[in-house]
């Protein structure tokens, strides 16, 4: 029979229970060193990210945009009437003078009403001359009448007063010297009214010269308009400047109205830029501004700004104060322009951070740990510029901070930078 040995199960209890306690203890001690490691940080390379340093000072708040050099003389030259292009003269790029043909047109009803209102206009001056003699020679008329009229008055009046010399001598009869009076009077009424009837028709023969000679000159008016169409069928550039543009072809019908040419003054030049339309409500009239021609940076002003939007982006007109660089500066180049919004004085900034908002709240890495590991922080930003922004809570002065596009890493906050 078997014999219970109580000593050894003691043992083997012993021991189960020394090697459970030393299990639980590793495990323990396992899980509390591993709750106190800290999990792997994501590598970043340092050498494609932006790093930027938190600064305090002046910054000068500007806006960006790119656009084109336009003349600020374009002139578009219009057809005066239905014509057809007989030929073109001169082509785009062409150097014009204000009297430079570009274009000639032909349409020959114009050009006989223009010779229809010359005819008009000679037979109007013909009458006039006609007439003007033929008044001449009433007035003439008229005034020897009167003249002859004078001299019968005078001569009666000579007589009469002989005749009252005699009758006081008593050597005529009272009758002879009533008739001799009564002659006189009569001649001097006579010659009265015929000045009065020379001054009238004198008065008449100028108003109905007058008459005429208005009928002449709308004549000579509806002539000078015809005339002036048949001469702008030589279609001139009007200004000094460049041929820009001539939208037709010999042959083709324009009607009136229609563009013929586009000239302009390269001489007179200013940029319009595109501002973004979040960043151009501060943009004003007057504002300093420059524009990079890729030769070159010439200062100018803001001087008009586009009220509407398009594309999401408004057009600024900047005004050229200095000359601009020499063979490059024409028509349609491309540039780059900025304006200075305003100067602040004194305040924490750092670069432009990509995919920021002004005003507003964004995650940035800022360095710690002398620069090897980088952890997400929550920066406020205030007014932002160009190349820079303001800092107005989040980091302070000296800071480091990754400028670059971290989207990629937005589940972690904390990475490593290798």
């Amino acid at each position: 029979m078997d014999i219970v040995r109580e000593g050894a199960r003691r043992r083997r209890i012993t021991r189960w229970v020394v090697i459970s306690i030393i299990v639980v203890i590793f495990v323990s001690g396992t899980t509390v060193v591993l709750s106190r490691l800290r999990p792997a940080l994501q590598p970043v390379d340092r050498s494609i990210v932006v790093i930027d340093t938190v600064k305090r000072g002046p910054l000068i708040r500007e806006v960006h945009g790119t656009g084109t050099l336009v003349p600020e003389d374009i002139r578009w030259i219009p057809a005066s009437t239905d014509a057809r292009v007989e030929n073109i003269v001169l082509r785009p790029g062409a150097v014009v003078k204000a009297d430079s043909i570009i274009v000639e047109l032909t349409n020959p009803i114009v050009e006989q009403a223009a010779q229809d209102a010359e005819m008009q206009l000679k037979a109007g001056e013909a009458d006039l001359e006609k007439l003007r003699a033929q008044v001449q020679s009433d007035y003439l008329n008229e005034q020897a009448n009167a003249a002859q009229i004078q001299s019968l008055y005078r001569q009666a009046r000579l007589q009469a007063d002989a005749n009252n010399q005699l009758a006081k001598e008593g050597l005529i009869a009272d009758l002879t010297v009533k008739l001799s009076n009564l002659s006189a009077s009569e001649l001097e009424n006579r010659s009265k009214l015929e000045d009065q009837r020379l001054q009238q028709l004198k008065t008449s023969n100028a108003a109905t010269l007058a008459a005429q000679q208005a009928k002449v000159e709308q004549f000579r008016t509806f002539y000078n308009l015809k005339r002036q169409q048949v001469e702008m069928l030589h279609v001139r550039a009007g200004i000094n400047g460049v041929l820009q543009l001539v939208p037709v072809e010999v042959g083709q019908q324009v009607a009136p109205g229609a563009n013929l040419a586009r000239v302009a003054d390269p001489t007179r030049l200013k940029a319009e830029v595109k501002i973004a339309e979040t960043q151009a409500k501060d943009v004003q009239i007057g504002q300093v501004a420059s524009v990079d021609t890729r030769n070159g940076v010439v200062p100018g002003r803001v001087s008009r700004i586009d009220p509407s939007v398009v594309a999401g982006t408004v057009t600024v007109d900047v005004t050229f104060t200095g000359s601009l660089p020499p063979g490059t500066a024409r028509p349609d180049l491309s540039v780059d322009g900025t304006i200075e919004l305003e100067h602040m004085s004194n305040v924490l900034y750092v670069g432009r951070p990509a995919l920021m908002q002004e005003n507003g709240p964004v995650g940035l890495f800022k360095l710690v740990d002398d620069g090897r590991e980088a952890v997400r922080t929550t920066v406020k930003l205030g007014r932002a510029s160009v190349t820079a922004v303001e800092i107005v809570d989040g980091l302070k002065e000296g800071d480091q901070v990754i400028l670059s596009d971290m989207s990629q890493y937005d589940s972690h906050d904390r990475i490593r930078l290798n």
